[in-house]
């Protein structure tokens, strides 16, 4: 199962958010151990470290963005992802963004915490705490 990541769930772990940490860290251990193939959009990257930068420093946004580049294959961002991302029904540009890059990678799930942003995804958003459980059942 190859899954592109929303930024909002990198965020959690990165960040430590609760309530959200423990499900978004069980993800994360997943792609670790290779049980899910795991991907961020290109523009996840370049926000990450963004806010990484002004809450811990360059230096340190550095590391987690060469962690998680070790740990994610990433989607990319071209000029056919740009256009079908205007051209879709999204509402939020990075949404769609996100979504149509993930279409190119093939991804068969997202995983957000804002369901309703992808509300016309033709890829599959699921919250962590529901794809966990549809991973548990598929064991």
């Amino acid at each position: 199962m190859k899954v592109t990541f929303d930024t909002n769930v990198v965020l959690d772990v990165l960040l430590a958010r609760e309530p959200h940490l423990e499900a978004a860290s069980k993800l994360f251990a997943l792609v670790d151990n290779g049980r899910i193939d795991g991907a961020l959009c290109a523009t996840t990257v370049t926000t990450i470290f963004y806010i990484a930068a002004k809450d811990f420093g360059r230096h340190r946004a550095r590391e987690q963005v060469r962690a998680l580049l070790e740990l994610f294959t990433v989607a990319a961002v071209d000029r056919e992802v740009l256009d079908r991302a205007l051209a879709g029904a999204f509402t939020d540009y990075e949404d769609a963004i996100l979504h149509e890059a993930a279409r190119a990678a093939g991804a068969t799930v997202i995983v957000t915490r804002d369901r309703v942003g992808f509300a016309t995804s033709s890829i599959p958003a699921m919250a962590p705490r529901e794809l966990l459980a549809v991973l548990a059942t598929s064991q």
